[in-house]
């Protein structure tokens, strides 16, 4: 007689028999009974195992618990009452958040890389980037804000706001977000991003040091100026360097010299494209895009009129 040996209705099941019930495998039936989760009631002469009537019933929740990725020993636990299949659903459940959440960064990263074409090198960095967790990527940020500002007399409310526009990916973020966290990561890592910001960082202390640093809500209605009188601008199709712009720059240059405590002329607008064009860095707005992205914000809109105001400055300066 084998393990597998059939008993009347109503007997004790052998393993055989609990497979052809079950559409388990007897080695499968097997190895849970070695582990405890289901073991035998009784032993034929010949030794081999038997089985009572809640075995079915254990074995299906067994079987259930397994195809939801629950170890052996806490299924063990559940059947001896240990614990709860509530509580074991609970954890499993925020257990698959997790491996849910990165699934989804790494299919960011395979279709970047997909997309760009990338190098086994720059794959791997992609990949360390997306899986960085949310303590990480605000060291990553911090790390280059300083990088960029450290030891300059920066305004104190400029670098508050720095720090203050951290990447925080959702619980579920979408493809979009993901990609603009691999995207800005690669991009605050960018040496050549990192010294055109601290260029033009230099640039403006030094002239705060020769002028005095401006108001904060002076600097803030120049800044709406800008975007207000730019954007009317663009609206009614007027290009930067034809003669229908003249007006829209000098009431925006106006601005620009009274705040700065200058008098506006050639030699002040050539003083003028110098700073737009130095602090005009056109990967600080994708930095704040890709910021936006990845919190959900408004897409900031500040740039198009910015791009416009210096376009008619150098037309202004060059002729």
């Amino acid at each position: 007689m084998d393990d597998d040996t059939s008993y009347a209705s109503g007997s004790p099941h052998s393993i055989g028999e609990l497979a052809r019930l079950t559409g388990l495998t007897v080695r499968t039936i097997r190895f849970w009974s070695d582990t405890g989760v289901v073991p035998p009631t009784d032993r034929t002469p010949a030794g081999y195992r038997l089985y009572g009537p809640d075995a079915l019933a254990r074995l299906g929740l067994v079987r259930t618990l397994r195809e939801l990725g629950v170890g052996l020993p806490v299924i063990r636990q559940v059947l001896e009452r240990e614990i709860t299949v509530a509580e074991v659903a609970a954890v499993h459940a925020e257990a698959l958040d997790v491996q849910i959440r990165t699934l989804r960064l790494r299919q960011a990263v395979l279709r970047a890389v997909a997309g760009r074409g990338s190098t086994p090198e720059e794959m791997e960095l992609m990949h360390k980037l997306a899986t960085l967790s949310d303590q990480e990527r605000r060291r990553l940020i911090n790390e280059f804000i300083d990088s960029a500002f450290e030891g300059l007399d920066v305004d104190p409310g400029f670098l508050a706001s720095m720090r203050s526009g951290m990447p925080e990916l959702p619980e579920d973020p979408s493809q979009e977000q993901l990609d603009a966290w691999v995207e800005l990561a690669e991009l605050v890592q960018d040496e050549g991003f990192r010294a055109g910001i601290r260029r033009a960082a230099e640039d403006q202390t030094r002239v705060w040091k020769e002028s005095g640093r401006p108001d904060g809500e002076r600097t803030k209605r120049v800044a709406q100026a800008i975007k207000e009188r730019s954007e009317a601008a663009r609206q009614a199709g007027i290009a930067p360097d034809s003669p229908e712009a003249g007006p829209y720059l000098d009431e925006l240059a106006a601005v620009c010299a009274e705040i700065s405590d200058r008098e506006d002329g050639p030699e002040f607008r050539a003083w003028l494209l110098e700073r737009l064009e130095t602090g005009n860095d056109p990967r600080y707005g994708k930095y704040w895009r890709l910021i936006a992205v990845i919190n959900g914000w408004a897409l900031p809109d500040m740039e198009p009129a910015t791009e416009w105001f210096t376009a008619a400055v150098r037309a202004s300066v060059r002729g």
